[in-house]
């Protein structure tokens, strides 16, 4: 069970043997430490005090390595296991002493036993033995220790030094000269070759791939409101004179409303339905999120963001932009003066396309949609009556007022508004909308009316998520609680949030499901390129976390990441297979059929025996939802593949259907990155 060295001792005058000792177990115990104590020339004492302490190399793997001459004496040593807490005694290697001479040792297929009475009377641990052996010269010597004192990096974290080794191996350098269009990931065997190395400079555009769906980075968040009915408009994507109209399709989903009036979700979400359709008036079985305030106030981005939110909790949820029905009735090209308080016409038509967005939304209800988001200035107490008139006895409102009082914000929403918005998209003349636009703000600003009537939620200054007060009235029921709470948490700072599955464990060698098992080579490897990834993408974020599960696999693929705070969650576990874990699908299928078939024909409500389904793992991840939205800083989120489906669907407003199809693969980091201009996602496969 040994292993061999790799050069046969020798070489010129003055070569040395490097020497690298490992023993592997796999079932490591975290509380005892391997240690190494013997004659000289390896320590000079068999006092277990003085006993070296060696490295942890991988998850199964421990490993003390040092130089000899290559004429050195016999080494007489063993292995001990230390405890971390001082009060428990060392365990001792049974058996005879270990003899190496001139890098070979003697009976090297013998394992390390040691007799554990702590866990047990006559548990054995047995740990696998192998030595490596090269052969160095002193000037490799030299080069060696030149390289660890100019890169030596005292750690913050662990009160120990890192070893930041920034340029990458030769032969991958000579590989990106030679071939710009190389791979955009590197093999893993060239990976197993160099991953000795503590820390290589990534060119992390090197391993960017295609994402499964466009991102919406510039599109403009209206255009992906639900498409006017009233107006003959069914079928079309967008508004065909709109910016960056071909990046449309990135959250252009299937959201159609279900034949009942009840979420497909589990948990609190379905029984709060029943509740309220049993119990509550047949109008409050539906709800409208009126939007209230003026241009450039984050409305829309507001709009399409809790309407995403609901739409992933299992609610039926459309968004109804009036601005997009005026559009499309009246044309892009109206200037400030259509948009006039004392312009009866422009009112006039105003209104009838608010009235026609409205009856849209209404007859969605009737057809079993549950939550209509209405999104427009409604800035006057004439128009909110009218609202509130058209939806008596069918729909219960909310009026969602945004009140933003920083002029650096509302700057800024400007300058978004005039390059996206189709409105200015044939105005060639930047400066001439921006104008236009604060010419129509002013209109707006003559006439408004904040809310004072019904149930409403007031957020002002919320937006830079720096303060600012959130006022409630008339607010009851657990779906208008639950977005209250998560407005409250939302805010537009830009931040990345990176997700990723754990490396690949040794049940996903064998293809069994569930369990705690640890990494495999493939990924303990990707465990190191992850660490390397994450200090290069955010070196410059101080306060970003790093979250993980509290199963194993995730926290072994979190362990070489350094200089980052690390969170484990509960809430982050694989789904919870029941009955079925541990076992591969064609166990399932050849000892289970009848569950084997269920879990096909739906997978997305199907429940593992005594385990969960994709809708329970939605609920238990709302929390980690909310403190997503409410972290301002960059997150790493370290966890499984049913998990990490769940989160990317609501990033990318995918349909609670598609779920268990998401393309979630194993050593691929996806970024999702959150600000004012949307959702946009990068792909890095770090390992084919």
């Amino acid at each position: 069970m040994g292993g061999g060295s790799s050069k046969t001792p020798g070489g010129s005058s003055g070569d040395q043997l490097y020497v690298s000792l490992k023993i592997e177990n796999m079932n490591v115990k975290d509380a005892l430490v391997p240690h190494v104590f013997g004659s000289t020339p390896i320590i000079g004492s068999w006092d277990s005090t003085r006993a070296l302490s060696m490295e942890r190399e991988s998850a199964l793997t421990w490993e003390l390595s040092f130089v000899v001459p290559p004429n050195h004496g016999t080494l007489v040593f063993k292995f001990l296991l230390k405890p971390k807490d001082a009060e428990s005694p060392c365990l001792v290697e049974e058996g005879e002493d270990r003899l190496l001479t001139g890098g070979k040792m003697e009976d090297e297929s013998r394992s390390a036993v040691f007799k554990s009475p702590g866990f047990g009377q006559d548990e054995l641990m047995a740990y696998r033995v192998f030595v490596i052996v090269d052969v160095i010269s002193p000037f490799d010597l030299a080069a060696s220790w030149r390289a660890y004192k100019e890169n030596l990096r005292p750690s913050t974290v662990r009160g120990i030094p890192d070893i930041s080794m920034n340029a990458a191996p030769e032969g991958c350098q000579e590989a990106t000269r030679a071939s710009p269009s190389a791979p955009k990931s590197i093999p893993p065997e060239e990976l197993v070759k160099n991953a000795s190395a503590a820390v290589m400079e990534l060119d992390l555009e090197r391993y960017v791939v295609p994402s499964p769906t466009c991102a919406s980075t510039g599109v403009y968040a209206a255009n992906l409101a639900e498409t006017p009915r009233s107006l003959g408009f069914a079928k079309c994507d967008v508004f065909s004179g709109s910016h960056n109209s071909c990046e449309v399709k990135f959250l252009k989903t299937d959201h159609t409303a279900s034949d009942k009036a009840m979420p497909a979700a589990a948990g609190a979400v379905a029984a709060a339905a029943v509740a309220d359709q049993m119990h509550g008036p047949k109008e409050d079985q539906c709800l409208a999120i009126v939007l209230v305030g003026l241009p450039a106030r984050g409305k829309t981005f507001t709009a399409a963001k809790l309407t995403r939110y609901l739409r992933w909790l299992g609610h039926e949820t459309k968004h109804f932009n009036v601005g997009k029905y005026r559009r499309l009735k009246h044309g892009v090209n109206q200037a400030a003066y259509f948009f006039r308080g004392d312009n009866p016409e422009g009112v006039e038509a105003r209104n009838e396309v608010a009235a026609l967005a409205m009856e849209d939304m209404l007859s969605w209800m009737q057809e079993g949609g549950q939550v209509g988001v209405f999104d427009a200035t409604n800035s006057t107490k004439q128009r909110r009556n009218m609202i509130m008139k058209l939806a008596e006895g069918k729909c219960k409102i909310i009026f969602l007022e945004t009140i933003c009082n920083d002029e650096s914000i509302i700057e800024r929403n400007i300058r978004l508004k005039i390059q996206q918005s189709p409105d200015y998209a044939e105005e060639t003349d930047f400066e001439a909308g921006l104008c236009d636009f604060k010419e129509r703000l002013a209109n707006y600003g003559k006439v408004y009316e904040p809310v004072e009537e019904g149930s409403y939620v007031k957020m002002i200054d919320m937006v830079s998520g720096n303060g600012g007060q959130i006022q409630v009235n008339n607010i009851s029921g657990y779906l208008p609680g639950r977005i209250v709470f998560f407005l409250v948490n939302t805010h537009l700072t830009p931040r990345p949030i990176l997700l990723t599955r754990h490396g690949e464990s040794q049940d996903n060698v064998r293809g069994r499901i569930g369990g705690d098992s640890v990494l495999s080579e493939a990924g303990e490897i990707y465990s190191k390129q992850l660490a390397n990834f994450i200090k290069k993408r955010l070196k410059s974020e101080k306060t970003a976390s790093i979250w993980t599960s509290t199963l194993q696999r995730t926290i072994l693929t979190a362990t070489p990441i350094v200089g980052f705070p690390k969170i484990q969650w509960r809430a982050l576990e694989e789904i919870n297979s029941g009955a079925c874990d541990g076992m591969t699908y064609e166990e399932i299928k050849r000892n289970m059929p009848e569950e084997y078939e269920s879990r096909l024909k739906d997978k997305l409500r199907y429940r593992y025996p005594r385990g969960e389904s994709y809708l329970d793992v939605i609920q238990r991840l709302e929390p980690v939802i909310i403190e997503l939205e409410r972290q301002r800083a960059p997150v790493v989120v370290i966890s499984h593949q049913a998990v990490l489906r769940a989160l990317y669907a609501y990033f990318a407003d995918r349909p609670l259907k598609e779920i268990p199809q998401i393309e979630v693969p194993l050593h691929t980091i996806i970024e999702i990155q959150m600000g004012v201009t949307g959702v946009q996602e990068k792909r890095y496969k770090l390992i084919d």
